[in-house]
């Protein structure tokens, strides 16, 4: 892992700037198109090009099993995980309509459902059948949290190396807001209630009782808020860490990186707390549901492109998001300037 980290450079904030110069000479009033523009101004300072493409795109899914869902925290038994997993290796699931309106190969990466699964059409990288239960143990060993961040940056490396320009990452785990919800609020330092929310759809009875069994384990495991491995190791999911080494290496690769939801973002702040430099590269898709989002977005000062009222996960969201890249980048490419189009571009004295 620490390779990865010593690979990542800062976002090129001149090449950001060239582009807001040359946004300035587009046939419009400076500014005229808002977010667009800063999104344009993003991605030229991830990719260090004037013109960049994000076509095509990549979606990666990461799936994993929770020891936490034996304490009744999700709606959804655990079988769901292995279910959904299928689904998504048989294209029927609401991340694989949105890859495929997009143009996105989707590679689905088993980092560690219970289940042992043989499915064409998903990639095995089990690090370990589900993590332990985090009111009782570490939910993995700090190896076990590297080897699946290691899965998360390899998978990032087969899309750049197929061709990918932009990568959108999503999750499957059943009860895996109960450990995102568990890893915002030991690095941020909110309480528990603040951050937890309905996840699957539980009742405000389910939902208390979800709360009291995170502060249980944030006690009991009594992980290092400065240590974001630790924290990852004590109370995370191997999906969430798989998705954190996903955003590392889209950073060292210079790939913009279109970030999901809730568990999507804590694995981006879980990223950005390893290397800092990773913040840049984040584009953030859109506003989910679920309360704690915000508390992750405020952390990592960021605004997210869509507010849809979606807390599906896989993804989906920030598939939604991908049109809008591919506008900025095509507004930077096919917009003529006031001299090409012969235009006035200011008033007459």
């Amino acid at each position: 892992m620490h390779a990865i980290v010593d690979h990542i450079q800062s976002v090129d904030l001149n090449a950001g700037e060239d582009t807001r110069r040359y946004l300035d000479t587009l046939t419009k009033p400076p500014g005229s198109l808002g977010a667009l523009e800063e999104l344009a101004i993003q991605l030229s300072a991830i990719t260090g090009e004037l013109k960049p493409s994000v076509t095509p795109p990549a979606v990666i899914v990461f799936a994993a099993d929770h020891g936490v869902a034996a304490e009744g925290v999700s709606a959804f038994p655990q079988a769901v995980t292995a279910q959904m997993v299928a689904n998504f290796a048989n294209g029927g699931a609401a991340i694989n309509v949105f890859a495929r309106q997009i143009g996105a190969q989707v590679e689905i990466v088993d980092v560690g459902v219970a289940t042992p699964l043989t499915l064409p059409g998903v990639t095995s990288a089990k690090v370990r059948h589900g993590t332990a239960n985090m009111v009782y143990e570490d939910t993995m060993q700090s190896a076990e949290a590297i080897e699946a961040i290691n899965v998360g940056v390899e998978a990032v490396e087969r899309a750049k190396r197929a061709g990918a320009k932009c990568i959108v990452v999503g999750e499957m785990g059943i009860a895996n807001t109960t450990a995102s919800s568990a890893v915002l609020s030991l690095l941020t330092g909110e309480p528990v209630a603040r951050v937890v929310g309905a996840g699957t759809g539980i009742n405000p009875q389910q939902q208390t009782h979800k709360v009291a069994v995170i502060e249980r384990a944030i006690a009991a495991r009594n992980a290092d808020p400065l240590a974001p491995l630790e924290v990852l190791a004590n109370l995370g999911g191997l999906e969430i860490a798989a998705m954190a080494g996903a955003y590392l290496a889209a950073a060292a690769q210079r790939l913009p990186v279109i970030v999901d939801g809730f568990i999507a973002t804590v694995a981006a702040l879980t990223a950005c707390r390893m290397c800092p430099a990773v913040r840049g590269y984040l584009i953030f898709g859109h506003r989910s549901q679920e309360p704690g989002h915000d508390v992750a977005l405020k952390a990592l000062e960021a605004k997210p492109l869509l507010d849809m009222g979606m807390r599906l996960g896989e993804g989906s969201g920030a598939a939604l998001a991908y049109p809008l890249l591919q506008a900025a980048a095509a507004m930077m490419a096919e917009m003529a300037t006031f001299t090409d189009a012969g235009v006035s571009d200011k008033a007459s004295p």
